[in-house]
């Protein structure tokens, strides 16, 4: 990336501030982020002169103007957060899910600079419905017509999109496909309300740490049978640099750890590290999600990427774990901006 101008869609986010600051550690020329703090805070991004923060919709035509042809990599990021949020306000999700990818690749279709736009997908759209031994999912399955949510919908679409004006336009979108990310920089309650109390407890990652930090007690829903391929951030920001440098145009990869977690199992580990003396409440399963187990393959991003998750998942709870205790007071103030819309 070294003295390369990039464009992060969604860049004061979890994933996205963090990609940032990698980007400017491997001397970057100037970031360009747009991002209009709906599930983010301006003070994730670092203070440096080669940061541009425009904040507003990727969908304002106004911001799009700004735009011109002068980047080398593009990073799509923005996205409607998350599955619960979404099933209760499907026209926000619509709107800032998927008029957003279509906006900016309208804008950008003439573009003759960019040598690669990361569109990043979602990891669950492909995943059958199973409490069964899962297979790892690869990245050419077959497209499920039954979904759980209308943001997987929307994350499926825009990866359609994605081969579609590769195809017709040339636009070189290379999807990079998320399992669970987690780690250092995802702030509980970012950004404004957006419905329900998914707005706050957003992940069972971060949502679990600070519970156990606070000494009550974990929830688990299905005694946590479910299980998830969790991935730390500092793996995901290096899949997405790969598949910019590396990527092949209209093609998709996984950004998995290839390793299987049941839900139940991670709410032991934060137990144990955080030495939290309350354990577990159980609650019924959420009616909408069939998700079961699932784990990501990690095949292909070997073979054509050279992309193996470095991070163990006891290596970065330790981390994320340290990360949150030193940012109780960031993450606290963020929560309390919605205890009227919790309480309610």
């Amino acid at each position: 990336m070294r003295n390369q101008r990039l464009l992060v869609v969604g860049g004061a986010g979890f994933v996205g501030s963090n990609l940032v600051r990698h980007a400017l550690a491997l001397e970057c020329r100037s970031v360009i982020v747009v991002d209009n703090l709906l599930s983010s805070e301006r003070e994730n991004l670092p203070s440096d002169p080669r940061i541009t923060l425009d904040e507003g919709s990727i969908a304002d035509e106004r911001v799009l103007g700004r735009l011109k042809d002068e980047f080398d990599y593009i990073f799509h990021l923005a996205t409607f957060h998350g599955n619960q949020n979404s099933i209760a306000d499907p026209l926000a999700d619509h709107e800032h899910n998927l008029i957003t990818t279509l906006r900016l690749y309208e804008h950008i279709k003439s573009f003759r600079t960019v040598k690669k736009v990361v569109y990043s997908a979602s990891g669950c759209t492909l995943a059958p419905h199973t409490f069964d031994k899962p297979e790892p999912v690869g990245e050419d399955g077959p497209i499920p017509i039954e979904l759980d949510s209308p943001y997987q919908i929307s994350k499926l679409v825009g990866e359609l999109y994605s081969v579609y004006y590769w195809n017709q336009h040339k636009v070189p979108t290379v999807r990079a496909r998320f399992q669970n990310v987690y780690g250092p920089g995802e702030i509980l309650g970012a950004g404004q309300w957006r419905g329900t109390a998914a707005t706050v407890w957003r992940n069972v990652t971060p949502t679990f740490i600070y519970r156990a930090l606070r000494r009550l007690p974990l929830l688990l829903e299905n005694e946590g049978r479910a299980s998830r391929d969790f991935i730390h951030v500092d793996d995901i920001v290096r899949g997405l640099l790969l598949c910019a440098t590396d990527g092949t145009p209209g093609d998709v990869y996984n950004l998995a750890s290839g390793v299987e977690t049941s839900i139940r199992d991670l709410a032991t580990m934060v137990n144990r590290m955080t030495k939290n003396p309350l354990s577990i409440e159980y609650l019924p399963r959420r009616a909408w999600d069939h998700a079961g187990k699932r784990v990501g393959s990690t095949e292909k991003s070997l073979r054509q990427l050279g992309f193996k998750a470095s991070v163990s998942l006891e290596q970065g709870l330790e981390e994320t774990i340290r990360w949150t205790h030193e940012h109780l007071p960031v993450i606290e103030r963020c929560i309390q901006k919605h205890a009227g819309w919790i309480a309610a």
